[in-house]
């Protein structure tokens, strides 16, 4: 069964709501497939494996985290296989110590998924996740 627009626009909102809350490892890993690649700025990971040791340091960097979806368009589908364009607004507070408060980063990510069908689950599952760019609101901490 081919992926609709509207079943990936979910699975994006769904994958950043978990983020805003930090879930369990577990509730990620049939999200994506097994030889998933996720290129952030900071670094190339692969598998889940690859994306527990990010997400373990990442979580205990940033806190009070929102991600708000602004826009996700399918660039092109073959069915069971779409490559998609997202941009999310993320907004996290930061504490390097030992300064005395925190900064919030505000920025725009835009980002290209290659998302398909998840032959377990029969949903969708990041295969490629490549943060292509981020732009900074003006007054905000960078990384």
């Amino acid at each position: 069964m081919a992926l609709s627009e509207a079943e990936i626009k979910e699975f994006a909102v769904d994958w950043y709501k978990k983020l805003d809350v930090h879930d369990p490892l577990e509730e990620y890993r049939p999200l994506m497939t097994e030889d998933v690649e996720f290129r952030f700025p900071e670094a190339t990971v692969t598998g889940f494996e690859g994306y527990t040791g990010w997400y373990n340091k990442v979580i205990n960097i940033f806190f009070d985290e929102v991600h708000t979806v602004k826009e996700v368009t399918i660039t092109s589908s073959s069915g069971e296989e779409a490559d998609i364009k997202v941009v999310v607004k993320w907004e996290a507070s930061v504490w390097n110590p030992p300064e005395a408060t925190s900064k919030r980063i505000v920025l725009d990510a835009y980002q290209t998924w290659k998302v398909t069908r998840s032959p377990a689950t029969g949903k969708p599952a990041i295969a490629i996740y490549i943060v292509d760019e981020l732009k900074y609101y003006p007054g905000s901490a960078e990384l």
